[in-house]
């Protein structure tokens, strides 16, 4: 028998996509101060994106708006991968200091797309 989902706060995708916007604003704590209005501000949004559009869809009560939320939130996650990968690439984080973040974008994408698909299916 499955869980019960009362709330938002119940599906784990969404919680993971709280747990990334932690590591997220960890990691960018330490970005140079002249990206505090660049990059480390568009990383954060981009994070915050993910589970705030999930929490959005699911409060929309129309499978077609949650669906399209939850696609929202996967672009989200996009831009968030890629920002992370651009801050590698400027030497802002190391390849060892994005690992945890970029787990969870993998972790969150496949259940992001799972959830798509079984809305889909209904």
């Amino acid at each position: 028998m499955g869980v019960e989902i009362r709330s938002f706060r119940d599906l784990v995708v969404w919680q993971k996509a709280m747990d990334l916007v932690d590591v997220v604003y960890s990691l960018t704590s330490g970005y140079p101060k002249e990206e505090q209005y660049g990059l480390t501000s568009q990383l954060r949004r981009a994070a915050v994106s993910i589970p705030s559009n999930i929490a959005e869809g699911y409060g929309r009560h129309s499978t077609s708006d949650y669906t399209r939320f939850l696609q929202i939130a996967l672009g989200s996650l996009n831009e968030c991968i890629t920002q992370l990968e651009i801050s590698v690439r400027l030497r802002f984080i190391g390849k060892d200091g994005v690992k945890e973040a970029l787990e969870l974008c993998a972790e969150i994408e496949k259940m992001l797309v799972s959830l798509v698909k079984k809305l889909r299916v209904k």
